[in-house]
């Protein structure tokens, strides 16, 4: 019986082509390779009489860098925010290793391993900066990338997510939400479980045929071992954690009903960040915030843009 998600790839695919971005492979070192997202006009392929090598060229625009979640890879987390951002930016949108065919044979699962592997990969795609947009999962990568590369990373915007996954934070919002533990929550073997995640990360209650969940499982929850492996590289001891310091303008931008990482956390989190960071909450969205409500959600995120970019040309 035909998968209807794998089914409905290459439409997406084809919809993504239209609107600016194409896949490229980066093989960061031997053993590692990421997948990327990138600008159509940042690939060019030989002519007639060339070797078949394919030859990349620097972004001409501003980069933003979308960085996805736990439950889906980078095109599908990003679908409604890369044509709406590819006039003005170049748009490039990782796959993290483990998720949608990138991988390595490295044993690290740490969200500073990922961080340090997708910077490498975006050098070797030619991006010296960039903006960096990190949901969920992608946003604790995404401070990491932030506090270890500040000449690369020029401002942030993040949803859903926090600076780190303490014992604390990760045994309470557990809790709340009913479940015994995160590989129960982000890595759902069953449509059952799969519904639960969805039911806690959508402020509308979504209704899908479930033979629909079971094809989205197949698709999107491959590497299960690995995953799980990175869900327990995510926590950290209370006593481990330390407020960083961040030179760049942050912007946490949430769903105000997000009931996995409450609102609550963003307040405390733009407390402790200082006057560099700005919070923004979208009414009538849960965690899913940008799919849920991705024309309000990208409108906020372009007036950040232009507000960043404008003030850099005013210095």
């Amino acid at each position: 019986m035909v998968n209807l998600v794998a089914a409905q790839k290459p439409l997406m695919n084809g919809l993504m082509k239209m609107a600016g971005v194409q896949p490229y492979s980066v093989e960061i070192e031997p053993g590692t390779v990421m997948n990327f997202w990138v600008p159509c006009e940042t690939v060019k392929k030989p002519g007639k009489g060339e070797k078949k090598v394919t030859h990349l060229e620097k972004p001409t625009k501003p980069v933003v860098v979308l960085v996805h979640g736990f439950a889906a890879e980078g095109i599908v987390t990003w679908q409604f925010q890369v044509g709406a951002l590819m006039k003005k930016y170049s748009v490039y949108v990782p796959d993290l290793l483990f998720f949608g065919g990138s991988i390595t044979d490295k044993p690290d699962r740490s969200p500073t391993f990922q961080a340090e592997y997708l910077v490498q990969g975006l050098r070797k795609l030619g991006v010296e900066k960039c903006v960096v947009v990190g949901f969920s999962y992608g946003g604790m990568v995404a401070f990491k990338m932030a506090q270890m590369y500040p000449h690369m990373v020029e401002a942030m915007v993040v949803s859903g997510s926090i600076l780190a996954m303490t014992d604390s934070i990760s045994v309470e919002t557990l809790n709340r939400l009913g479940f015994s533990s995160s590989a129960e929550l982000l890595l759902p073997n069953s449509v059952k479980g799969l519904k639960a995640l969805l039911s806690v990360a959508a402020y509308k209650k979504l209704w899908f045929p479930d033979r629909l969940h079971k094809d989205y499982l197949e698709v999107m929850f491959t590497n299960r071992k690995e995953r799980a492996e990175l869900l327990e590289g995510l926590v950290i001891s209370n006593k481990d954690a330390t407020i960083q310091s961040f030179p760049q303008r942050i912007h946490l931008l949430w769903g105000e009903e997000d009931q996995i990482f409450k609102q609550e956390l963003a307040h405390n989190m733009k407390e402790q960040l200082g006057e560099t960071t700005t919070f923004e909450g979208i009414q009538k969205a849960g965690h899913l915030v940008h799919l849920e409500r991705p024309c309000v959600y990208n409108s906020c995120l372009k007036h950040f843009l232009a507000s960043l970019y404008a003030e850099q040309v005013n210095k």
